[in-house]
């Protein structure tokens, strides 16, 4: 069961029932685009299509959506794998060692040895939500969010971590910076990390 709402003009937002059927038809219409089909942008229960509205109209990218039989991984598959290097050098590690009761050393050993999971795509094109089994890096976000965080900045917030694909406005507790590009617009797709890819952080 899907739903297709407009979003603007030249968008339509297909809501899933779960995150299974987004990875599946993200793959399907990502293998199968149509003539004007911009972009195509997974979260947890959706899947937002942006299209040229000179080019196909909402009745076509709609039809064409419909029309998708979901690709699943076969036995011999994996969602893809991405290893991210980090400067563990952020701004708030010291207070996210206090507030875990870790110590500095205890937050980098934590974040380092978790397997990651892309959940979903939060508030900015590229900014996935990464979770994982480890309950001790838990920590709120920050009470005073900083106005600018720079790209590439690593961060926790509650049992998420994150990478900010460029610089925005931003209440994560930052652990470390990345030099890895998690978001490009030349790039097909433009984000890195997309739903369902298993992440792993390394010391750089």
């Amino acid at each position: 069961m899907i739903t297709i709402l407009p979003a603007g003009e030249s968008a339509v937002l297909v809501e899933y029932d779960e995150l299974p059927s987004v990875l599946g038809n993200f793959r399907a219409l990502d293998a199968s685009r149509i003539p004007g089909v911009i972009d195509l942008i997974p979260a947890a229960r959706t899947i937002l299509i942006e299209y040229d509205n000179t080019i196909t109209g909402r009745k076509l990218v709609e039809k064409w959506v419909r029309g998708a039989v979901p690709i699943e991984l076969t036995a011999d598959e994996s969602w893809p794998a991405v290893e991210i290097p980090v400067r563990y050098d952020g701004d708030d590690l010291v207070e996210v060692g206090k507030l875990t009761g870790l110590g500095v050393d205890g937050v980098i050993e934590a974040h380092t040895s978790a397997s990651w999971t892309v959940a979903f795509i939060g508030f900015a094109p590229g900014f996935a939500y990464l979770t994982s089994n480890e309950r001790k890096l838990e920590v709120p976000r920050r009470s005073d969010p900083r106005r600018q965080v720079p790209a590439g900045a690593v961060g926790l917030a509650g049992p998420f971590s994150g990478v900010y694909p460029r610089s925005s406005p931003g209440g994560w507790q930052l652990i470390g910076t990345t030099e890895l590009s998690v978001w490009d617009a030349e790039r097909r797709p433009p984000a890195l990390l997309l739903p369902g890819t298993t992440v792993t952080f390394v010391r750089a």
